[in-house]
């Protein structure tokens, strides 16, 4: 009887309210969940090997090893691996910049199925301790009311059977956006910008921290920095989409 007084709420619901898809407006059918339709989740550009392993940057090749890309190479990176699960273009893009500056939270379990997609695939999870999310500072997260890596990380969290450490990386630098900054001026920008609360709690230990992009990697690598000389072992990263460098 609850079961179809459920369907019979949500009928009504749909006929009232039609479920449109988000990115093309077109109507949804019954069995696509969320806010995105079949056609339009075609259009995922999925990232896949071979790819830089500290980047997640794509390769158009033959290439069967690990291999580092030649920008990495030449970067004192401070995490060991990088993952992205897609390109940061068409409703992968939209998508985040929608969720994050918007608040259509309605597109939240897209992001984090895409991220844990690439999660199952390319992250060794028994070598992983803790899950951390990218901090925001708290007068950003007051006006933005959540925190998008902190979805993210809770989502890992909840999949992959992991503590999500939460408030012991911290942003204490309120620094500008870093949309339109070179990757210099992004490390310049996020110098002492980060810091841990307990450095005892990371001996050790391996990290996985979790945003929603991975441009630049500046944003990552000064966190990473920072639970590095801490005493983290390993630093590990995972995004949803890998974006294209400024």
């Amino acid at each position: 009887m609850l079961v179809a007084a459920k369907e019979l709420i949500h009928a009504a619901a749909d006929l009232l309210y039609p479920r449109n898809c988000q990115c093309c407006s077109q109507p949804l059918a019954k069995h696509e969940k969320g806010v995105i339709c079949a056609a339009c989740l075609e259009t995922v550009r999925w990232i896949e090997p071979p790819c830089c392993s500290r980047c997640a940057l794509p390769f158009a090749g033959a290439v069967e090893d690990a291999f580092e890309c030649g920008h990495c190479r030449e970067l004192e990176l401070h995490f060991q691996r990088g993952v992205a699960a897609c390109l940061a273009r068409g409703i992968v893009r939209d998508a985040i910049l929608e969720f994050k500056y918007h608040r259509k939270l309605y597109f939240g379990p897209h992001l984090a199925e895409w991220m844990l997609t690439a999660g199952r695939e390319r992250v060794d999870w028994s070598r992983v301790d803790a899950i951390v999310p990218v901090p925001l500072h708290p007068r950003k997260q007051r006006e933005r009311e959540f925190n998008q890596a902190e979805y993210l990380a809770d989502a890992a969290g909840q999949a992959f059977r992991k503590p999500v450490w939460k408030g012991e990386l911290r942003r204490v630098r309120d620094t500008p956006t870093q949309t339109r900054l070179s990757r210099e001026e992004r490390m310049a920008n996020l110098r002492n910008a980060f810091v841990v609360r307990d450095a005892a709690r990371w001996k050790g230990r391996c990290a996985l921290l979790v945003d929603d992009v991975f441009t630049t990697g500046a944003t990552l690598d000064a966190c990473a920095r920072v639970l590095r000389k801490a005493g983290t072992a390993e630093v590990w990263v995972l995004t949803v989409a890998r974006g294209a460098y400024v």
